[in-house]
């Protein structure tokens, strides 16, 4: 699954990871790939799979 770096930016500042999501600004793509990126989304703290659904995942966070 794509997501926009921004949306992921915004749930790390919405769960108070400022620091994180000042970094990840820096170090993720534009458009991030669960499977390809999923070793840097485990560095902010983020399961690709929560990315992918279940109720209370970032995909229900994040409109998906």
């Amino acid at each position: 699954m794509q997501i926009d770096k921004q949306q992921i930016i915004e749930l790390l500042k919405n769960r108070g990871d400022h620091d994180q999501a000042q970094q990840a600004e820096g170090e993720l793509p534009d458009q991030v790939d669960t499977d390809q990126h999923a070793d840097l989304l485990s560095r902010f703290g983020i399961n690709p799979q929560d990315l992918l659904g279940g109720a209370g995942g970032l995909a229900d966070k994040l409109g998906f």
